[in-house]
């Protein structure tokens, strides 16, 4: 027997049966609501808390972020967006058109991240414009961190939704 009909028969290479691809979107979708605006939310809680030299940090944090996310946007967003909209209608093409699984779930953890980045990019915006301090910006970051939340909620039940459908339609051992 040949090594690879044996490690393909052992592991399962569908996306959506295999644990890895489940523990994925479980840690993607946790370290994304834990990093608000690059930002780690334990150091906005801290900041609220605390104050002082934690609210200054946080400050601090939230501006070179802020601006650098800005800069990446205003130097290379058209070629970004440009980029990103090929690869998502080409991801979308393969999975729903041609029924390609490992891009179904790639798309599936895709799409929602660039809502995500988009949502970061508008906060960014609205940060640099008002100039926040203390409460208003802890209220900014928490309203964008609940968005979020709310965006990976939604992202993870289309996704175990779809997954459990694709299980159940396929089945094993085809």
């Amino acid at each position: 027997m040949n090594w690879t009909n044996t490690l393909f028969e052992v592991i399962d290479m569908r996306s959506f049966s295999n644990l890895w691809f489940w523990i994925l979107l479980a840690v993607v979708w946790s370290s994304v609501n834990h990093w608000v605006l690059g930002v780690p939310f334990d150091m906005i809680q801290k900041a609220r808390k605390v104050g002082g030299q934690a609210e200054v940090d946080l400050q601090d944090l939230v501006r070179i972020n802020v601006n650098r996310l800005l800069y990446i946007g205003q130097v290379s967003g058209l070629v970004l967006l440009a980029f990103l909209a090929f690869a998502l209608t080409s991801l979308a093409i393969l999975a729903f058109a041609y029924d390609v699984e490992f891009a179904q779930a790639v798309f599936l953890l895709a799409f929602p991240l660039t809502l995500v980045g988009a949502l970061s990019l508008s906060t960014s915006q609205m940060i640099a414009r008002e100039q926040p301090e203390g409460e208003a910006l802890y209220a900014r970051l928490s309203k964008h961190r609940v968005i979020t939340q709310f965006i990976g909620m939604i992202s993870i039940f289309i996704t175990a939704t779809f997954g459990m459908y694709q299980n159940l339609a396929v089945g094993p051992g085809f």
